[in-house]
């Protein structure tokens, strides 16, 4: 079977795009009738039905059991409040995805914004389905969970999202969007919505300019009309361009906005410029420009929290199976090409160069498991809120510390899947780099964040996915 199929894990989704005019919202809240917002009462749409055919309560994850599922939480919101929130760009995406869901457990209300481009609409009802389980089981009140159809650069759309939760300082009441120094009970933003490959990046320039670079100018700026100025920005461990081939693990100081020293790895105290050395396609120079941008923001601006989080390469999937990379285009990612051959729809996997200086010669990456990765989010958010880090703009890296070759990947795949995985040796990619893997150990001091999930549980999870999606399939939808 085709696991990148959606034909029964989206089974709603015809690829037909609604207008967007006036963004819709979707509400669920477990406890109290859905709020009527502005939107709602301007476009009528239809709220979250938890009977949907969506709906995947009947299924049992065949690889773990729910007691497995839910463990304490270091990150939850230490003050809750029914009326404040966390706006997630791109939340049914991968990684937003299961960010989504790390946040709701540590007890977040959230308001996805997403225009559907790379994600599928049925992914909010799983992001639900989980957060309501877990909820239960913790004996605790289910935050609230938003879903606009919006795309984060219109910016009617956007302010119309936004004058939602503009209040009176005082008496909590709506306030006129028209007002100049607004309040809003939207605490903190985490921005997602990119562009991501590097290939198509270098074939479509512009396109990748124009969306991650300008859209994010138009968006905090936005945001800045609006006071809501804590920002977690997904950055790239392509930032640090053909530094990554020195063959040692990357630091934060390697590329900076402002002037810094630090001691290196050989024990030298150095001091580093602001730029960047050797980036290798237009993809890393987006993710670069955008740091920069922020940074220049939050220094201009003492009123602004930054922290830009620098992914190495997330892999696996939410333990449930009900969470997946499922992107809408042609994957280019390791892991689901190698799942791709995995279920049968590739016969074969494409290993772009074996000739790196490596100990087996394919390239070797930080794989990072991608509920790790969203847990980090959920650290950057509490940081961001106690202003811990007492900087206005900080970077982070959020990788395990440790690589693993291409050829170790599709090793630890065959033993999860039980499958022998065919391999086609070919010439390196353009843009690519033979070694990244991340120094972490600011995350872990500063965001008490750490990587601890290993590559096998990643293989694991993802197998446990394959298999769910196929009892889905032989029970057909509910």
């Amino acid at each position: 079977m085709d696991i990148g199929s959606n034909s029964l894990i989206e089974p709603r989704m015809c690829g037909i795009r609604t207008p967007l005019r006036c963004p819709s919202p979707v509400n669920f809240t477990a406890n109290s009738p859905p709020e009527q917002s502005t939107s709602e009462r301007l476009t009528s749409p239809s709220n979250y039905n938890s009977g949907s055919s969506d709906s995947t309560s009947d299924h049992s994850t065949p690889l773990t059991s729910q007691s497995d599922l839910f463990e304490n939480n270091p990150f939850v919101n230490s003050s809750p409040s029914n009326d404040r929130f966390i706006v997630i760009v791109g939340g049914l995406g991968y990684i937003g995805s299961h960010t989504s869901l790390e946040l709701m457990k540590a007890g977040y209300n959230i308001i996805i914004i997403d225009n559907l481009s790379n994600s599928y609409r049925s992914v909010f009802s799983r992001i639900e389905e989980l957060a309501r389980k877990y909820s239960e089981t913790e004996c605790q009140a289910m935050p609230q969970m938003r879903l606009y159809d919006a795309d984060y650069r219109d910016e009617s759309s956007t302010r119309e999202i936004l004058d939602d939760y503009v209040v009176d300082d005082t008496n909590d009441s709506p306030r006129p969007s028209t007002t100049s120094q607004k309040i809003s009970r939207i605490d903190g933003v985490i921005h997602f919505a990119a562009f991501k490959s590097v290939q198509e990046s270098i074939q479509e320039p512009l396109k990748y300019y124009n969306n991650n670079v300008a859209g994010l100018i138009k968006f905090c700026a936005i945001l800045d009309s609006y006071n809501i100025k804590k920002f977690i920005f997904s950055s790239s461990a392509t930032v640090y361009g053909s530094i990554a081939n020195d063959g040692v693990p990357l630091k934060e100081e390697y590329c900076v906005h402002q002037s810094e020293g630090f001691v290196d790895h050989d024990g030298q105290y150095k001091t580093v410029l602001p730029g960047c050395t050797g980036l290798t396609n237009p993809y890393g120079r987006t993710k670069w420009m955008c740091e920069a941008i922020l940074a220049d923001l939050a220094f201009a601006d003492p009123e602004w929290t930054i922290l830009a989080l620098r992914y190495f390469n997330p892999v696996g999937c939410d333990e449930s199976g009900l969470l997946r990379e499922n992107p809408r285009g042609i994957p280019t990612n390791l892991m689901p090409v190698v799942v791709n051959v995995v279920t049968g729809l590739s016969p074969v996997l494409d290993v772009y160069g074996t000739d790196y200086p490596t100990s087996d010669g394919s390239a070797v990456r930080d794989y990072i498991h991608v509920t790790d990765l969203a847990r980090g989010h959920v650290a950057a958010l509490a940081a961001a809120a106690d202003r811990c880090c007492q900087i206005r703009f900080r970077t982070y890296n959020i990788g395990s510390g440790s690589g693993n070759s291409v050829f170790e990947i599709v090793k630890a795949m065959e033993s999860a899947s039980s499958t022998k995985i065919q391999l086609n040796a070919t010439d390196r990619r353009k843009g690519d780099v033979g070694i990244c893997v991340a120094m972490p150990t600011r995350a872990e001091t500063e965001l008490n964040w750490k990587a601890e999930k290993d590559i096998q549980t990643c293989c694991r999870d993802i197998c446990n996915c394959i298999a769910l999606t196929r009892a889905m399939e032989h029970d057909g939808p509910n």
